[in-house]
């Protein structure tokens, strides 16, 4: 199922044969840099499972990106739910991505999340998108504003699922967008 697409990529559901690069992103100590732990193939094999679960129960997830020319994985990008009660109230909507090593600096990542976007406030009519991130992850943070998010400071918070034991990664600053803001543009 597509999603959404760009001139060079597609957003659409997971496929069987997008596993290898699940696991190989999930797996990756550059891309899981800012986060708690890499993920096993079993635990990379259930995530992919829960993500496509909800992209077909809601229409909202992490969608693989692929290369259009080519019909290559990439990575994910996404909008879905940002499940952190206590933090965001209930319905609040993010953007999220992970790519492979190879293909960054590319401009994947923008150009899937401008789409998403567009999705997301003309055809969806969601009040507003938020990103978070660990406050030195720079590279997302620089996305994050290449997309037009905005720094809201007010809700940068301290991770509830990052363990005391990795403190440097419990900060996370917080980007966010409404669609009064798109429209606007």
């Amino acid at each position: 199922m597509i999603i959404s697409g760009t001139q060079r990529l597609i957003l659409r559901d997971w496929k069987d044969s997008d596993r290898d690069l699940f696991r190989e992103v999930n797996a990756d100590p550059d891309v899981m840099e800012f986060f708690p732990h890499t993920r096993s193939h079993a635990e990379s094999d259930a995530t992919m499972e829960r993500v496509n679960d909800m992209i077909h129960a809601s229409g909202y997830g992490f969608y693989a990106m692929e290369l259009r020319e080519t019909g290559e994985p990439l990575g994910f990008c996404g909008i879905a739910p940002a499940n952190l009660e206590g933090i965001f109230p209930a319905g609040t909507m993010e953007i999220g991505w992970r790519l492979a090593t190879r293909y960054w600096g590319q401009g994947y990542v923008t150009e899937a999340a401008k789409a998403l976007l567009s999705m997301a406030f003309d055809e969806k009519k969601l009040p507003e998108i938020v990103s978070f991130a660990v406050q030195d992850n720079l590279r997302s943070i620089a996305v994050m504003k290449r997309i037009g998010l905005i720094r809201d400071a007010a809700r940068d918070f301290q991770h509830p699922r990052v363990p005391d034991t990795q403190a440097h990664l419990k900060q996370h600053v917080t980007y966010a967008l409404t669609m009064e803001r798109w429209k606007g543009n």
